[in-house]
């Protein structure tokens, strides 16, 4: 591994603990910790058990409104490491959780680790020919059996290949711009408090073109939304 690698896994690193870190800033931590102790009193083998079990390996507990993102890590048995949690939504892109979370968290990831490139294009095709589990959470499996589970994920059997129609392209597209476009707002604003004039010209033009790239995301979102609503109404007698 060169000190490139290095480096990038080192700020990855740096920066999910910061997010988590944040995160639970907001939350009562103790109910969290409450639930793991519970997930581990559950009989062995049972999905629940094994998320409790991972997150004491790892020294890590529930993350507030993100329990379902540990059940996904113990399911499809990636690890609880950085790189690892760009895998998975390599894996969950595929499956089609297209949300933003996992379309900034991919981003981010793939632009730190290029040697991973053809790992996590596996990883997508892998999820777009598993079962669809963006909906599952652990009150409604903790108490199933990982085996079993694990065999229902990856021995499915879609009738239709899952593959992107226009509507899914465009929103794909458009969560990509909203992340981007605020990326490069997020990347240029610094330099708007510069007392340079070469400063403030170099950043303010990529700054606009940000705004205006996240922007034309939400409209094209929005746009999405109105014309999906009109197709069930005529649908409805």
């Amino acid at each position: 591994m060169n000190i490139f690698q290095q480096i990038s896994r080192a700020i990855i690193k740096k920066s999910f603990h910061l997010s988590v870190w944040t995160i639970e800033q907001f939350y009562d931590i103790a109910l969290y910790e409450q639930k793991g102790r519970e997930l581990k009193e559950l009989p062995d083998g049972t999905l629940g058990k094994e998320i409790g079990n991972c997150l004491e390996r790892n020294g890590l507990r529930l993350v507030p409104n993100y329990e379902s993102h540990d059940l996904k890590h113990v399911l499809l048995d990636f690890k609880m490491t950085p790189v690892d949690e760009i895998r998975m939504q390599a894996f969950m892109l595929g499956n089609g959780n297209y949300s933003i979370p996992s379309f900034a968290i991919f981003i981010f990831g793939a632009m730190f680790l290029p040697d991973l490139w053809s790992t996590f294009y596996r990883d997508f095709k892998s999820g777009q020919n598993a079962k669809p589990i963006s909906k599952w959470t652990i009150e409604d499996y903790a108490h199933c059996q990982i085996s079993t589970l694990r065999e229902i994920v990856f021995c499915y059997s879609p009738l239709k290949q899952n593959c992107f129609h226009m509507h899914t392209v465009t929103r794909v597209g458009a969560y990509a711009a909203i992340v981007l476009g605020s990326f490069g707002m997020l990347f240029c604003l610094p330099f708007l408090f510069s007392s340079s004039i070469a400063d403030l010209v170099g950043a303010g033009f990529p700054f606009l073109g940000g705004a205006i790239i996240a922007s034309a995301g939400l409209i094209a979102l929005s746009n999405l939304k109105r014309n999906i609503r009109p197709a069930h109404e005529s649908a409805t007698p």
